[in-house]
């Protein structure tokens, strides 16, 4: 299975690893390496903004868990 395909990953995860290209060009724009990547299940919280600054993805969508509407 590509690894882009992988089912178990959030939708966040799975959009930026679309805009990079892969998961190896999104590991690259990071500085990481692809199979730390490939642990995530969703981008970790400390992640989030320079996820967003390497693929232009909103911190909303990356992770609306932590950057979503509030519910008041």
């Amino acid at each position: 299975m590509p690894e882009e395909a992988r089912p178990e990953i959030e939708e966040g995860l799975r959009l930026a690893i679309e805009k990079a290209g892969s998961v190896r060009e999104l590991a690259r724009r990071l500085g990481i390496s692809p199979s730390s990547i490939l642990e995530w299940r969703r981008i970790p919280s400390d992640r989030i903004l320079q996820v967003e600054s390497v693929t232009g993805i909103s911190r909303k969508k990356l992770r609306p868990d932590l950057y979503g509407k509030r519910k008041g």
